[in-house]
């Protein structure tokens, strides 16, 4: 398309583009469109929305001003459905004609999957907006002095904290180091300096594993962690500090310990037998990928439904209120839950969880893991936000992957690697755009987890930096899984689930800490970087930059790679560049005669302020 990047038309679900954020049925919402007079003369503007499936345009869109360059043009659709998909067609005189959807510009029809999508569902608690994710896995955080007095189980194997973790084969699950809540308690300065809001708990349930998604119950906080006690002291602490708590849940399964499925195992007569997929007269069932200890739940049971995820007397509820008052949870393989064969509960069940925790507690967030694409499957009526790897985390490896590395990263699936960056803009435009937008500023960027290999083990050296400036920067909440901070190694996410080296156990990056503080600030101070618009002005085979936007400023990110002394976009692209505030990076922008220009550094992040052109 010869239409430069920096000067195509643009919407998106931010408040610059549509005026009420969280609409009602029946209601109409005003819309927004810019359009560069680069693109040629106008004819009409008109949007193509549905109605109950069926599609139809609406009356022409309406020129409102012109600044810098751009025609706004405005207009409205209605909420005829709970959620409505929606695309522009841009026609010009000349006969030539262009569609406008969450994808991004084509000169072609495109499928409904890629419309826009505006909905009624967004009830997002005001705490999530703007937070930053910190992720523990406590068996490897920290130790607290009561944890060498508790007797080691029967399925672990003890390890000092500055062994090694073993990466694969016999005995991955049963390495113990011994992490607990306390120790995590003593060490929540450490958060606040990074500047985490919300500190999320991979499963503190009893089980027969160090991971812990084995539940043996949902009743009662693992012993090995410091009980109950430890986790409502947790969760008091980091109140009184400011944080979120939220914990992880296995709605998919349960362990093979769980006392639901050991009353049922080859008892067909117990009442926990319709819990499971059982066959051969209880002696054989359906598990999650066949591992035999996570054995699967069927949500066709309404005691299991009762006892689990709805109401106020259910596991989900109970953790939310009384002496721990988690603030949300995390529903572990959200994409599999009450899904099997020709079974298929999965919105159901996530319909349900999001029903009880609205009637227990309403201010809490509901965040479900889908590792790939979960656009079409997340409305925001189930899930307020996704861990997915998809529209952020895969691009970004892909991008930035180191082309020495050799080994394979089992758990991303990343195919085709060391892509350019227009690359990297299609594949983040296809998987992220397509999201309701209030669910899009949630979903979690990572650039790792605890399922995965470390991002740094596999990038360019000192690529790390650049990864979390566009992990603070892209819409979405930052996630941090703990040890990215310290620049630790892990080849898969067996032996990425390294303990802190908090007395220098093992060699760390110190300067990491101090990057994600800063981009942390940075992200507090600057609401552009939270819910404002993203708009891409840049790519090349080597960076990228974008402009996030509000009413008040804008935010102009450049990342690469690589030196790329032509980055160069239309000064009409972004108002205001002559007076251009570095944020981060103290690189030089250059505003020379129509052009902004800026000559990138070998892995650069620079971050600039400007004026807000919407003033």
């Amino acid at each position: 398309m010869s239409i430069p990047l920096a000067l195509r038309p643009h919407h998106d679900g931010s408040a610059l583009y549509i005026q009420n954020q969280k609409p009602k049925l029946n209601e109409k919402v005003k819309l927004r469109i810019r359009i560069h007079s680069v693109l040629g003369e106008l004819k009409q503007v008109v949007v193509r929305q549905s109605d109950s499936g069926e599609g139809f345009f609406t009356a022409p869109f309406k020129k409102v001003f012109t600044r810098h360059g751009w025609a706004w043009f405005e207009g409205s659709i209605e909420m005829y459905n709970p959620e409505i998909h929606y695309r522009f067609l841009i026609e010009l005189k000349n006969g030539y004609s262009y569609w406008l959807n969450g994808v991004g510009l084509s000169d072609l029809d495109q499928p409904d999957r890629d419309d826009f999508k505006i909905n009624t569902y967004n009830r997002i608690p005001k705490w999530a907006t703007g937070s930053v994710l910190y992720q523990v896995f406590p068996d490897r955080f920290a130790r607290s002095a009561e944890a060498s007095k508790r007797e080691t189980p029967d399925w672990a194997h003890p390890k000092p904290w500055s062994a090694d973790v073993i990466g694969t084969g016999h005995g991955t699950s049963q390495q113990f180091f011994g992490g607990d809540l306390k120790g995590v308690e003593k060490h929540l300065d450490h958060l606040k300096k990074l500047g985490a809001t919300i500190l999320y708990l991979t499963p503190f349930f009893p089980g027969g594993s160090n991971h812990r998604y084995d539940a043996s119950s949902f009743d009662e906080v693992d012993p090995l962690l410091g009980g109950n006690k430890a986790l409502a002291s947790l969760t008091k602490k980091a109140h009184e500090m400011g944080f979120k708590v939220m914990g992880d849940l296995t709605a998919n399964h349960s362990g093979d310990r769980h006392e639901w499925f050991v009353s049922a195992y080859k008892n067909p007569s117990a009442p926990e037998s319709e819990f499971y997929y059982f066959s051969e007269k209880n002696s054989k069932y359906d598990s999650w990928w066949g591992v035999r200890s996570l054995p699967k739940f069927n949500w066709k049971s309404q005691e299991l439904r009762r006892r689990f995820i709805e109401g106020k007397q259910s596991v989900v509820a109970k953790w939310l209120r009384g002496a721990y008052q988690l603030d949300g949870w995390r529903i572990d393989v959200a994409n599999m839950t009450g899904w099997i064969r020709d079974d298929n509960y999965n919105r159901e069940v996530a319909q349900i969880i999001r029903k009880t925790m609205d009637e227990v507690s309403p201010e809490t967030f509901l965040i479900g893991e889908f590792t790939s694409d979960a656009a079409n499957h997340v409305e925001g009526d189930t899930y307020q936000s996704t861990m997915t790897y998809a529209n952020f985390t895969r691009p970004t490896w892909r991008w930035l992957w180191n082309p020495k590395e050799e080994r394979e990263e089992s758990q991303l699936g990343l195919g085709r690697k060391e892509i350019a960056a227009t690359d990297f803009v299609k594949l983040h435009n296809s998987f992220a755009g397509t999201f309701p937008w209030h669910v899009r500023m949630h979903n979690l960027n990572a650039l790792d987890t605890h399922d995965t290999g470390r991002f740094k083990t596999f990038a360019i050296p000192g690529a790390q930096r650049v990864a979390a400036g566009l992990q603070f920067t892209f819409p979405g909440i930052p996630m941090i899984f703990a040890g990215d901070e310290f620049g630790l190694d892990g080849w898969n996410g067996e032996n990425s689930r390294t303990p802190i080296p908090w007395n220098g156990e093992r060699e760390y990056d110190a300067s990491m800490i101090e990057t994600y503080s800063k981009l942390s600030q940075i992200r507090k101070k600057h609401r552009a970087l939270v819910d404002g618009s993203m708009r891409w002005l840049y790519a090349s085979k080597e960076a990228l930059v974008f402009v996030r936007e509000n009413k008040t400023e804008s935010i102009l990110v450049i990342a690469s790679r690589g030196k790329d002394r032509h980055i160069e976009f239309a000064r009409e692209a972004l108002g205001g560049s002559e007076n251009a505030e570095n944020l981060f990076g103290n690189g030089n922008l250059r505003p020379v005669g129509s052009k902004i220009r800026y000559e990138s550094k070998a892995l650069d992040l620079q971050i600039w302020r400007l004026p807000s052109a919407h003033r």
